[in-house]
């Protein structure tokens, strides 16, 4: 799944304005009949369904039934709008996250951080399945709205008690996006392979069964040839099954800070 699409791509003074206040109104022609929030909530729905290169501001103006240059007089173009589009679907991962604010005091409890990470993982994963596009975006210099500051503010309370550094915390955020976010991939470009080729996934292997039964008879891939039956099954959960060891390996972490922090305490 190639990328089509830059974060920060547009003018970032405009976008902020956009973002933070100040830039929803047109200061000057007829009464407004749009509102910003309604735009960019069009323009979601356009990616969601028909993919990111789908979204224009033509193709906007259609499903808003308005003419494209009074779109103009709220965003400056596409490249604003993408960035306003990113900060909206953090307002999803920001609703999961705060449900599980509830639970603020349990998550201060020594393996409490457990639940929040699992949480914000599987929280990344199915903003991914809802948006399929944003695997296209690169966000490698995102233009942080109110949504994406807060969701971040928000991801980061239950995982204070860990003892790791602030940029440890912070990596383990980007390690747990960037996990769902491969797994995401995979699944989409499986579902996205087979409607571009018209082969079931099963087809698809089926095809090749002949020449790989012969390969594994060669004697040339050993290993290979001693796995098990259900070693590519798609009933195995790879997210699950990583996740945990993720989370493992975390726990022997924090466990060795709060064992080096208890010795210091102690002197």
């Amino acid at each position: 799944m190639a990328r089509t699409e830059t974060s920060g791509g547009g003018n970032i003074k405009l976008t902020l304005k956009l973002l933070w206040g100040g830039g929803e109104r047109p200061s000057r022609g007829p009464k407004p009949g749009l509102a910003l929030d309604r735009i960019v909530a069009a323009a979601v729905g356009i990616a969601d369904a028909e993919g990111l290169e789908a979204v224009s501001m033509r193709r906007l103006s259609t499903a808003l039934d308005v003419g494209t240059m009074s779109l103009y007089r709220y965003v400056p173009g596409k490249a604003e709008l993408l960035d306003l589009m990113l900060d909206r679907v953090q307002r999803e991962a920001l609703e999961a996250d705060q449900e599980n604010l509830a639970g603020q005091e349990s998550a201060t409890a020594p393996t409490g951080w457990r639940r929040a990470v699992e949480s914000l993982a599987r929280g990344y994963l199915e903003l991914y399945r809802r948006h399929p596009w944003l695997l296209r975006v690169n966000e490698a210099r995102s233009v942080l709205g109110p949504s994406s500051l807060r969701s971040l503010e928000v991801a980061l309370i239950p995982l204070q008690g860990m003892g790791l550094s602030d940029p440890e915390l912070m990596s383990v955020i980007i390690s747990v996006q960037s996990f769902a976010g491969g797994i995401a991939r995979m699944e989409i470009d499986t579902d996205a392979a087979a409607k571009e080729t018209g082969l079931s996934h099963e087809e698809f292997w089926e095809q090749q069964r002949p020449y790989l039964e012969q390969a594994m008879e060669s004697g040339q891939f050993p290993v290979l040839a001693t796995l098990a039956e259900d070693t590519f099954s798609e009933d195995f959960d790879h997210f699950a099954f990583g996740l945990r060891r993720f989370l493992d390996g975390l726990e022997v972490l924090v466990a060795e800070r709060a064992g080096r922090t208890g010795r210091r305490g102690e002197g």
